[in-house]
């Protein structure tokens, strides 16, 4: 069994946020394989499912952003998977062109305090990560309120094709492992395949 976890913000004043990418992957990768994200539990809204004949759960940690390591962690413990090698985890970055991937087997937070608590409530940094560039913010901006800031209708639309990489991404991290995932994808983005 595989766990994916998409990080964001509860509430729907977060919705189509920078922010909330993570949650977005998860409820396309739910759409394209018909898996309803509904459930209340684990402090998250989960869902379970196949993808390609493989067993999946998917989870939106509702904790806010900087706890989602309670709610993964008690997701890990329920199922029983391991988080080096069965556990995906999808997030924003900053420090990645608007739409780009970026894919790791493990590292340090980077600074982003969602990873930051996972890995603190794990005790490890070795799980897989698809992390979607969001883009720098701009000089004088808060990083706060960017990072929590809407996208605007051209941004949204490079953020839609790019998650649509990132669903492919995670499926290939199930199939084929994180390396060839890693291969295809790592620094792919909506228009290009970025620098």
């Amino acid at each position: 069994m595989y766990v994916i976890a998409g990080l964001g913000n509860p509430k729907r004043e977060y919705e189509n946020t920078r922010h909330n990418v993570g949650f977005d992957v998860i409820d396309a990768i739910a759409s394209k394989y018909g898996i309803r994200v509904i459930e209340r539990k684990h402090k998250a809204l989960v869902g379970r499912g196949y993808i390609d004949g493989m067993k999946v759960v998917l989870a939106k940690p509702q904790t806010f952003m900087n706890l989602s390591g309670e709610s993964i962690r008690e997701i890990i413990d329920y199922y029983k998977v391991d988080p080096q090698s069965e556990l995906v985890v999808v997030c924003d970055d900053i420090s990645l062109e608007l739409g780009q991937l970026r894919i790791r087997k493990k590292g340090s937070a980077g600074g982003h305090n969602g990873l930051k608590n996972i890995i603190a409530q794990l005790g490890t940094d070795g799980f897989a990560r698809i992390k979607m560039g969001v883009g720098n913010k701009p000089e004088g901006y808060d990083l706060a309120d960017y990072v929590l800031g809407h996208f605007t209708g051209a941004e949204r639309k490079i953020m839609d094709e790019s998650i649509g990489y990132a669903v492919d991404a995670a499926v290939t991290m199930l199939e084929k492992g994180p390396d060839e995932a890693m291969n295809r994808f790592n620094g792919k983005r909506a228009g290009g395949e970025g620098k």
